[in-house]
Order: structure tokens, then sequence, then C-alpha cells
């Protein structure tokens, strides 16, 4: 399958998870953003944080969005994503500025009409849609994994693989929550139009793991 991946693609997959994880890594350093954080920065700190992000938020992206481009395909339809060079920006400037991350680094752009000149249907719009917060989901298993492992007294200690299975699911869960908004261009707005009952699934699935990770500390 990754024979189908050009290499400007390649690349743009490569500078989003970047970015993202970056943005991310910025926020976990200094919540209220650098520029206004009082304590100098620990260089061994700072790389700890990008490399959990790198693992969490950067995979939990670069898989969202190869989740929507392979299941184009599996329906015959060519996908790409494609990076927006504005909001890569946006959300680094953000995340050190003001501690916020606005993780819409780009697009999985979806050429609706196949080389057989059939266009793409509503479910199997949806059905690409859901793909993306189905495997945010689904990454939040060996995340969780990585918790058990770690057994109860990990979560006091906080090492790094018991952080990186915190993280890993909470971003996880923040990615999928977002993108099944009900509003715009998400993913949400579009498994709504197909099917009302996996759009409420995974909506309320989002939510409650969303929630939920917030009680592991």
């Amino acid at each position: 399958m990754l024979e189908k991946m050009t290499r400007r693609e390649e690349y743009d997959l490569f500078a989003a998870w970047l970015a993202i994880s970056l943005s991310f890594a910025i926020i976990k350093l200094a919540p209220n953003g650098i520029l206004r954080s009082m304590q100098p920065v620990d260089p061994v700190e700072a790389l700890t944080y990008l490399v959990i992000a790198l693992l969490t938020a950067g995979i939990g992206l670069v898989l969202h969005e190869l989740a929507h481009k392979f299941t184009a395909i599996k329906f015959g339809f060519w996908a790409e994503f494609r990076k927006n060079n504005i909001m890569l920006l946006a959300a680094v400037a953000l995340a050190a500025l003001v501690g916020v991350v606005f993780a819409a680094p780009g697009a999985t752009v979806i050429y609706s009409v196949r080389p057989d000149g059939r266009t793409l249907s509503r479910e199997e719009n949806g059905k690409i849609s859901a793909s993306g917060p189905i495997t945010n989901l689904l990454l939040c298993i060996p995340f969780a994994g990585l918790l058990i492992m770690s057994g109860p007294s990990a979560l006091s200690s906080g090492d790094i693989l018991t952080q990186i299975g915190i993280f890993g699911i909470q971003i996880n869960a923040m990615i999928a929550t977002f993108n099944m908004l009900p509003i715009s261009i998400l993913d949400g707005n579009k498994v709504l139009s197909w099917n009302i009952a996996v759009f409420a699934v995974l909506i309320v699935a989002s939510f409650a793991v969303l929630v939920g990770s917030f009680y592991i500390i």
C-alpha cells in the first residue's frame, strides 16, 4: 500500500508530523506558552516531551490521514494528503505564544471521480471520513496497554512509558472527538450525513474515552 504514496505526500506528512509534534511538545513543556513562561527551558525535558509528542500526537495525526487515504483507495478513488503551510506555522506559533494547539495541518484530498467516471457516494464518503476517528480510537488500545504493563505504581512515578501511554490516549481521543464534531468539513458532518447510528456511536465513544483519559492521572 505504501507504494501508492507520492514523494510529495511523504514530505507533506513528515512536515505535518514534525510541526504537530513540536506544537504539543511546547504545550507540555510550557502550558501557557514558552514566551509567557517564567521558567528556563530544560533541554533534556524539552527533548523528552518532543519524543513523547512524536510517538503520540504525530503518529495519531499521520495514521488518521493515512486511514482516509487508503479507505478512499479501497473504493477506487485516488487520495493524497496535502499540508497547509499557514496552518502548520499557526499551530507552532499558537503553542509558543498562548499554549494552544489548533491541529489542522492539512487534509487528505480525495479525487471524487474514478477513472471509470463513477463519483463518490454519500456512503463511501461517510466510511472514508469515519476511518480517521476510528483509527485514533483503536490507537488508544496499545497506549492503554503501556499503562497496564507499567502497573499502578507507574502512574505516580511519571516514567516516560507511562507518559507516552497517558498522552497517547488523551491526544488520540482529542483528535477523534474534534474530527467527529458535526460541523463544516470535519469528518463528523460527513458521517452524520451517511449514517446517524454510526455517527452517534463514534462521537459518544470519542467523548467517553477523552473524558475518561483525564481520570487516569
